[in-house]
């Protein structure tokens, strides 16, 4: 096996991302290689994990916030991987039920479980406990806590178009890749219904001890919906422009 170059085990300290694995041949040394299947292995176990709901709220309970369950049309996991356009449409009992108790203006966040509920279980709730103090310092404060099953990142629009939301933030379980199955991401829309286009959200991602933190996160994300009001606009309306230095002062 060729040996590694000083450079590149140095760059290994600083990433999770496979360099300098070195060579056997002209494939990857054994370890590297079954490393390499273990990792795709657990991001597709990772695909299949769920929320565990009254965990989730019993943690939000000391923000002090109604808290409301919902599920998308896929009826369960597997359907929900096989019919993407299902995890994007509210089942009709929820969609009716959250119309019954509308909150005219709120600043909605719902919590889904999307394509890894490992990294939405692991980060959501630091980052609401984060977040909420933040929005109550601006005079924003947050409506109900939705959390939702077998959802897509769409779902979001249709929940707060029901409960008549002036914007909703979306913290969901991202993609698992070889390197994390822990990664949550959040997408910010303004004026939620039905139809709204991935142009006209704030996406951000790679939240998880390892990227982005749930405190920076919700500091950033606390910007970005000061931002969306005085606009009246998100995604390619809304630049992010928060502050990297001193983000958390």
């Amino acid at each position: 096996m060729s040996d590694v170059p000083a450079l590149w085990r140095d760059l290994r300290r600083h990433t999770t991302a496979r360099v300098a694995l070195g060579r056997a041949g002209n494939g990857l040394p054994t370890a590297a290689h079954l490393d390499f299947q273990e990792a795709h292995a657990r991001a597709r176990d990772a695909v299949w994990s769920a929320l565990d709901l009254d965990r989730l709220e019993a943690d939000c309970a000391p923000l002090g916030l109604p808290v409301h369950r919902v599920a998308s049309q896929a009826e369960d996991r597997r359907n929900y991987l096989l019919r993407p356009d299902l995890g994007r449409r509210l089942r009709e009992a929820d969609a009716t039920r959250l119309a019954r108790s509308p909150t005219p203006g709120a600043f909605l966040i719902v919590v889904a479980d999307g394509l890894c509920a490992e990294g939405v279980q692991a980060n959501a709730s630091a980052l609401l406990a984060a977040l909420v103090p933040l929005l109550n310092a601006q005079r924003m404060a947050p409506g109900p806590i939705v959390l939702a099953q077998q959802a897509r990142v769409a779902l979001g629009d249709e929940i707060g178009e029901a409960m008549q939301a002036a914007m909703v933030a979306v913290l969901i379980g991202e993609r698992p890749g070889l390197s994390a199955t822990d990664s949550m991401g959040i997408y910010l829309t303004w004026g939620p219904r039905r139809g709204r286009r991935d142009a006209e959200r704030n996406c951000l991602s790679n939240i998880r001890p390892g990227g982005l933190t749930p405190a920076e996160a919700a500091a950033k994300l606390a910007w970005l919906m000061q931002a969306a009001m005085a606009r009246g606009g998100s995604g390619v309306a809304l630049k992010d422009e928060a502050p990297t230095l001193g983000l958390l002062a």
